[in-house]
């Protein structure tokens, strides 16, 4: 279930520290890409080392004096799900009163993702109304509490306080971050289409399939199953199935033997192909003097049209002409339209950012900022969840 997926692990300072440790093992061994944020606090309990040796990478230690500018807004922007254990009642305290002094609660102040906590303390300290209080505090805001349980403690005494066993924690973030139930399959355009001329010549495009890869990758770190119809050969992430294909009618063929309950069409399809293509290459010498084009087949349309429809978002790239994107998300009955203006620099073919405007099926219009494509396809799957959510 975490197989490809980010996990970030905040060890605080506690005792049960030591246990993060074999928590760190089972997370890597689950298939998760791990990183660790250690407190100075819980240094004292586990050495930085001990934790680079397990996950491959050495851990975030602190908010100021790390090689990143910004060390939070990266860890947080990074990380599918966020695991704090243990969490001491000094740490839920400065989270539940959203204090932002030190790498974990800086991170989780900046972080939209899931994120488990896993209390240990004293019984006493569990038990007082001001910890009681901050776990209210807490779970109204979203955050995801597991344990504590009752066992020995630190210092011979047997209570309530006992950090959950990290078998229970690992099974608690794999709930997070499964995909909801009736939307498992999720199917992705990429790429631009080449249309053959002759055996070496093509009509095309500059899509690279950056974006669409992206969100391929995304969806698989979210869980889902998925399916990338692609004409680019960029990596993506290895539970990916990929179907590569060139044409606009190898892409239609290849959308239409696959089911799935999200179709997300980022790919950038010819409108024409040449209606006779030769077989030969052609010479100079012998001139052309136009190339009769013919309609492609319309992949979106054609998903559109299902009988058991899928949530569909499309892409329309355009060069300036918000309005006639609005139409386009109106007309082609879309449950959303990712319009970009592909003249703006950082915003076209080929580019690692992308700034987007998002609109729905009334022709309601949300700019977002420019951002990096990783970033777009994890805000764009964000607002696919909530739209499948309030829609039913």
């Amino acid at each position: 279930m975490l197989g490809g997926r980010r996990v970030l692990l905040a060890v605080t300072g506690g005792v049960a520290a030591y246990k993060s440790a074999y928590l760190a093992r089972r997370l890597v061994e689950s298939g998760a890409d791990v990183r660790v944020i250690l407190t100075e606090s819980a240094r004292e309990f586990v050495g930085p080392q001990t934790f680079a040796a397990i996950t491959g990478s050495p851990p975030f230690t602190e908010l100021f004096g790390e090689d990143s500018v910004s060390p939070h807004t990266e860890l947080a922007r990074w990380a599918d799900v966020i695991v704090v254990a243990p969490a001491t009642a000094a740490t839920m305290a400065r989270i539940a009163t959203g204090m932002s002094n030190d790498l974990v609660s800086a991170t989780l102040l900046a972080s939209t993702v899931p994120v488990l906590i896993a209390p240990a303390m004293h019984t006493e300290m569990w038990e007082h109304p001001a910890t009681q209080r901050n776990v209210k505090t807490l779970t109204a805001d979203g955050y995801h509490l597991v344990g504590p349980e009752t066992g020995a403690l630190a210092g011979g005494d047997t209570g309530m306080g006992r950090v959950a066993e990290p078998d229970e924690i690992l099974e608690m973030a794999e709930r997070l971050v499964a995909p909801p139930t009736g939307a498992r399959r999720v199917l992705v355009t990429a790429g631009g289409t080449r249309e053959p001329v002759d055996p070496v010549r093509y009509l095309g495009n500059r899509s690279t399939g950056k974006m669409g890869h992206a969100i391929a990758s995304h969806a698989a770190r979210l869980g889902f199953d998925v399916t990338l119809v692609t004409t680019s050969d960029l990596p993506t992430s290895p539970s990916v199935k990929t179907v590569p294909v060139e044409t606009a009618q190898d892409m239609f063929e290849a959308v239409a033997g696959i089911d799935a309950d999200i179709v997300i069409m980022a790919a950038a399809v010819a409108d024409f192909r040449p209606a006779h293509p030769s077989q030969v290459k052609l010479a100079r010498s012998e001139g052309l003097d136009s190339i009769d084009l013919v309609p492609n087949p319309d992949i979106l349309a054609s998903v559109v049209a299902r009988v058991e429809r899928p949530f569909v978002v499309g892409f329309a790239a355009e060069t300036g002409e918000l309005a006639r994107a609005v139409d386009k998300a109106r007309s082609r009955d879309v449950d959303l339209l990712v319009y970009n203006d592909v003249s703006e620099p950082g915003s076209g073919f080929g580019t690692d950012t992308n700034r987007v405007v998002i609109i729905d099926r009334e022709g309601n219009t949300e700019a977002w900022p420019m951002m990096a494509k990783e970033d777009v396809a994890a805000e764009l799957f964000q607002r696919v969840m909530e739209e499948m959510a309030t829609n039913g």
